[in-house]
């Protein structure tokens, strides 16, 4: 078998890349396709029977991919959703894991109720890759997709806490005992939090002191095992710890990584989340013939078509159920709730004029209050702008597909288990009637839901808006362009007359003209520009942390500065 990995392992890659291109070219499912590929791959004459250990997919496989999602999403659209993301992601994870533990134990009583809950739990999250996808070719709105995104990582996390819980108890007795059940999931949680903040701090920390882009993704490749394993080896939960380093690392990078590393880090982890969730779908694929031989020894065909079609029934009926406590709350809630918000701010702008600080310590207070004021109007104002709506909600309970998490923890449960084969296979199949259902119609849904879709005009507008407002802040802390000097001398004038008109907001065209000046004035053009950059990255990361503008026009602001600084001379 040894002698045989290297050819599995290409021929693995060259099967992901075509099924890839296929199904961006067709609309075909990606992950179906895969599955059917590794069941034609198994039944090849010759082919060696594959056994992926569970230990692999938790500590090898779950820690990376939750991570890419993590760094990826920005935490101002985690703050402003954190109640409806929480309710989905944590209450409903836990309360679908124990009502499908409990309907399945009692239907089927030689499935243990741990092992019953443990099946909840792996069929609990969503997975948001496929309906963002489709969010972005038929206009779902963005506030949407961050709430799939936001709930999808966070369940991945609680979801795999509960069937951590629920394997301990699995592998200790075949009953829960619920006050040492619950003192273990509150110490994985508050454990995972405190490992997951201390590591993705230091590798931060670590990260931006140095300048070498090896070291820096050697680091970044081992921030998500450097948060598992110490938490796992403390009794919390690995999987959560490695989701608190990756928002935070995401937070922190924005302000201290270097353009140049940042980028890196966005294709190296985009380039893991690739590979990995594709291989595992077709290794998937592949095992399934023999994963049903096993199933089959243990039940038979009519009993798991009943089990996979109550796990289905379960999981549409709490979904819905879910979001309906959400929607009463909007449409029973008072009606004036945006006035009031803003009365409310009103009042406390008020008390903030008729402070007059003494000292140091009350300016900085007031300073800081000022700034929540901020945030808070900014908060009032996108609630007013993107409200999620009834109709919102019916597309959030009708994306309820389930994907690679599923399919990766449910391999988790311990070999030896009885009935194990039974609750994988079920597992797998409710994570692809789910893709083949909700994939086919949820394009239709949107579209039957008529959003108004922002345009490209008022994207531009925002971006523009942006990048002026942090331009003069920059220019306040930098102070005007004839006025700065390098190393105690002024600036040469025809270095000033070619920077004055093009530093803000054009620090690109700058930059690429900043190569064609004569050599005795490129470096007095490099510093200055750097030194306004620097500003305006300041400015950008105050105006983040209030969160006027909408995450993409952040995004798109920081995506232009990392333009200037790539390809400006050091």
């Amino acid at each position: 078998m040894d002698h045989q990995i290297v050819p599995i392992a290409g021929a693995g890659l060259a099967i992901m890349i075509a099924a890839s291109v296929f199904a961006r070219r067709t609309g075909v499912a990606a992950p179906l396709l895969l599955v059917a590929l590794g069941i034609g791959a198994s039944y090849l004459p010759s082919t060696p029977a594959i056994h992926i250990e569970p230990e692999i997919i938790l500590a090898g496989v779950l820690p990376p991919l939750l991570y890419t999602s993590a760094v990826k999403l920005p935490v101002l659209d985690v703050r402003r959703n954190f109640g409806l993301i929480a309710w989905l992601s944590i209450v409903m994870v836990i309360v679908s894991a124990l009502v499908i533990g409990a309907l399945v134990h009692a239907a089927f009583p030689s499935i243990s109720f741990a092992l019953a809950v443990a099946l909840g739990a792996v069929v609990s999250p969503t997975d948001a890759v496929a309906a963002t996808a489709i969010g972005h070719r038929v206009g779902l709105p963005p506030r949407l997709m961050t709430v799939l995104e936001g709930e999808s990582l966070v369940n991945d996390a609680s979801a795999l806490v509960v069937l951590r819980t629920a394997v301990t108890a699995l592998a200790v007795t075949t009953h829960f005992k619920l006050g040492h059940t619950i003192l273990d999931f509150a110490w994985a949680v508050v454990g995972a939090i405190l490992i997951g903040g201390i590591i993705g701090y230091l590798t931060v920390v670590l990260r931006q002191r140095l300048d070498d882009p090896v070291l820096n993704t050697t680091i970044s490749f081992a921030v998500p095992f450097l948060a598992y394993f110490p938490a796992e080896e403390a009794g919390a939960s690995g999987v959560l710890a490695v989701v608190i380093a990756g928002l935070l690392t995401g937070a922190l990078g924005n302000r201290r990584f270097s353009a140049r590393d940042r980028q890196t880090q966005s294709t190296t982890w985009t380039t893991i989340s690739f590979i990995l969730e594709s291989g595992v779908f077709l290794a998937m694929g592949y095992e399934l013939p023999e994963l049903v031989n096993d199933a089959r020894a243990e039940t038979t065909l009519g009993e798991i078509t009943v089990l996979v079609l109550l796990v289905v029934g379960l999981l549409i009926a709490l979904r819905f159920l879910g979001l309906a406590w959400p929607a009463l709350q909007s449409h029973f809630g008072p009606n004036n709730r945006h006035e009031q918000a803003h009365a409310q701010l009103d009042q406390f702008e008020e008390r903030l004029e008729s402070l007059e600080p003494s000292t140091q310590r009350e300016e900085n207070r007031v300073a800081w209050a000022r700034k929540r004021l901020a945030r808070g109007r900014a908060d009032a104002d996108f609630e007013e702008r993107e409200p999620i709506t009834a109709r919102g909600l019916l597309v959030l309970a009708w994306a309820g597909m389930r994907g690679v998490v599923t399919v990766a923890a449910a391999q988790t449960i311990p070999a030896g288990t009885p009935h194990r084969a039974t609750v994988v296979l079920a597992a797998f199949i409710v994570a692809l009637i789910t893709l083949v259902m909700f994939g086919i119609s949820l394009p239709a849904v949107i579209a039957r839901m008529r959003f108004r879709p922002e345009t490209a005009e008022d994207k531009r507008d925002a971006v523009q808006e942006l990048m002026r407002q942090i331009g003069e802040a920059a220019i306040d802390a930098v102070g005007p362009l004839d006025e700065q000097t390098v190393d105690g001398e002024p600036l040469d004038p025809d270095v000033a007359r070619t920077l004055k008109d093009r530093i803000v907001p054009r620090l690109v065209s700058g930059s690429q003209q900043l190569r064609e000046t004569k050599p005795d004035t490129r470096e007095q053009m490099s510093v200055v520009q750097r030194r306004y950059l620097d500003a305006m990255r300041e400015a950008l990361a105050t105006e983040r942390s209030v969160g006027a503008y909408s995450s993409e026009t952040y995004r798109q602001v920081q995506g232009f500065l990392d333009t200037v600084e790539r390809f400006s001379p050091a």
